[in-house]
């Protein structure tokens, strides 16, 4: 009697998120709608399952060998053949009716007041702005030392980026969604919000929050080793405390701008490139290639002592590599990811540490002369 006492109590409670046994309301309008379509299936099955059920029990019990030993012998009804084709066919309309609806309204990503488009790379993502001078890209801020169970986990272990997505309530948000590399997915639950990111195509999706919030979701798509390290934040401001972010974005990249045209002409000394490069290259490159620059045989090619980092001629061609990447590989292109003057520490870096010692110094204006080739 307990495991059917246990699922009567279980019917008996309110379908709710709170209850962490339903799917999650969200706090947009198609969230919601969403929720309201999964409960209305959810008791039409339901009430289909008490009928089927409740009639093959009835029939057993009253059709049952002790009470008619002799069974009946008949063939179709006409009736009962024409009522269970009917009934279902009426239902799957009833279902369809508010289903369709409702994938059209999720699908209408037309006049949006705010267009951003979402592109995933292994493991990051960038966000662009198409109606303001605003990009950047947004990673996994969690440390490392709580990955390495040296820490307690953080309330949001995993959930946490360097830079969030920012979003105006009130205003309809349209998200071209796209990929760099390999298959990723844009998912956030509480915006009902589950799109691929496909190389070489771009899908739409929208979401409208109307009030202030933190919202958090992941990829949800095996796209690499680590794709368990690829966090989504949102957070909802209003519009003016929105339009001031933007502003203030906007300047600050601009400034960052002006900062890398001033670096042109500066040299940085060996030291501050070793020191910086190290820094960069281990939260940059350090899980493919390895910390100790060994790779990983078959799959990320060793630096150490090897390839590109120790050719004495190949000084332009490492440039080039980290700056655009090699097509067809894992190797992305980290020329819109970090500044010049990262660029010219992190290659450095690889030219210097783990006793390659080529002695090569890049500056950024070595950087820029590659860039703009």
């Amino acid at each position: 009697m307990k495991p059917l006492w246990t699922l009567l109590v279980m019917l008996s409670l309110p379908a709710s998120a709170e209850s962490q046994l339903n799917l999650t309301k969200g706090v947009t309008e198609v969230s919601n709608r969403v929720y309201d379509l999964h409960m209305t299936i959810f008791y039409i099955c339901c009430v289909i399952g008490i009928v089927v059920f409740g009639l093959m029990f009835i029939s057993i019990f009253r059709h049952r060998k002790s009470k008619n030993p002799r069974p009946a012998n008949f063939h179709e009804n006409v009736k009962v053949e024409i009522a269970w084709t009917i009934i279902p066919l009426l239902i799957l309309v009833g279902m369809a009716i508010p289903a369709t609806t409702t994938l059209i309204a999720m699908e209408d990503t037309s006049d949006a007041d705010v267009t951003i488009q979402v592109t995933g790379s292994q493991w990051k993502w960038h966000y662009k702005y198409f109606e303001n001078d605003v990009e950047f890209f947004s990673r996994l801020a969690t440390q490392q030392e709580q990955i390495n169970n040296k820490f307690d986990k953080s309330e949001n272990y995993l959930l946490e980026v360097d830079r969030p997505l920012v979003i105006p309530t009130g205003q309809k948000v349209r998200f071209l969604v796209t990929s760099d590399d390999v298959i990723h997915s844009w998912w956030v639950p509480d915006f009902a919000i589950k799109k691929d990111a496909n190389p070489g195509f771009i899908n739409e999706t929208w979401t409208k929050v109307d009030e202030p919030g933190v919202y958090r979701g992941q990829c949800a798509e095996l796209c690499g080793k680590d794709h368990g390290f690829m966090p989504i934040v949102v957070i909802a401001k209003e519009p003016a405390e929105y339009e001031q972010w933007i502003a203030d974005i906007e300047a600050e990249q601009e400034a960052a701008r002006q900062r890398e045209q001033e670096l042109l002409s500066m040299e940085m000394s060996k030291d501050e490139l070793m020191d910086l490069g190290e820094k960069v290259y281990n939260s940059t490159c350090a899980a493919c290639h390895q910390p100790n620059g060994q790779g990983v045989n078959g799959v990320f090619p060793a630096l150490a002592g090897s390839g590109v980092a120790v050719d004495p001629d190949g000084t332009s061609k490492h440039i080039d590599i980290v700056v655009n990447g090699v097509s067809g590989t894992a190797m992305q292109a980290f020329g819109e990811q970090l500044s010049m003057q990262e660029l010219a520490a992190v290659i450095t870096y690889e030219r210097n540490a783990w006793g390659n010692d080529t002695g090569d110094l890049i500056q950024a204006a070595d950087i820029n002369e590659v860039m703009n080739q």
